[in-house]
């Protein structure tokens, strides 16, 4: 896996333009591009040709170069995208359901999200120190905002008292992590059974 792009030239002439604020009016766009990305990067590889992900996206190979001159901050700002995503949707579910369930689909999205990212892992488990900083940023995210689910599933008499956000974490992303050809139905099942899992001895402190 290259660091660069397909074009060298072109992403060399973007760099000025690398990490200057985002426009309001193409914040679509570049929402559209790391949906495209991750979809690509999941199907073909993240050593996939720029071209393949800026036409999923519906934009032009330059929009991609001038956000991402290396094919390593393509990667990276997919991977905290998803992690932002994944992180957010504690706070709705939090408001839409009460303790037990909210937690129970926040587990089913995390799940989706590990799912979703084998795609990423050739790059992340590469060694390369472009992605050294990912593993803080995703613990950094996720585990305030599993612990708060938790604390309120705890309040509420919905889960034990004696879990911590960041075992959950490791014991979710271990039973997401199945081969590429599993079911994965088979994966949302195993959490739900992790989930119930959760409720015995609920109301009891650790």
């Amino acid at each position: 896996m290259t660091d660069g792009f397909d074009s060298p030239g072109e992403a060399r002439a973007a760099e000025n333009g690398h990490e200057k604020p985002v426009r309001a009016d193409a914040r679509r766009n570049l929402d559209s591009l790391l949906k495209a990305a991750l979809d690509v990067f999941a199907t073909s590889g993240v050593d996939a040709p720029v071209r393949e992900i800026a036409e999923k996206a519906g934009v032009g190979v330059g929009t991609v170069y001038r956000h991402f001159p290396q094919r390593s901050d393509l990667i990276k700002a997919v991977m905290r995208n998803e992690v932002d995503a994944c992180a957010d949707a504690a706070a709705a579910l939090a408001a839409e359901y009460e303790p037990g369930e909210a937690l129970s689909r926040w587990m089913q999205r995390f799940a989706d999200f590990i799912m979703a990212k084998r795609g990423l892992a050739a790059a992340l488990h590469s060694g390369d120190p472009a992605y050294q900083a990912l593993p803080a940023y995703f613990d950094q995210r996720m585990i305030p905002a599993l612990q708060g689910l938790l604390d309120r599933a705890v309040t509420a008499g919905a889960a034990r008292g004696d879990v911590v956000a960041s075992e959950l974490l490791r014991a979710g992303a271990q039973l997401s992590n199945l081969g590429q050809g599993d079911d994965p139905a088979v994966t949302r099942r195993m959490i739900a059974l992790l989930v119930d899992g959760l409720r015995y001895g609920a109301g009891e402190r650790g």
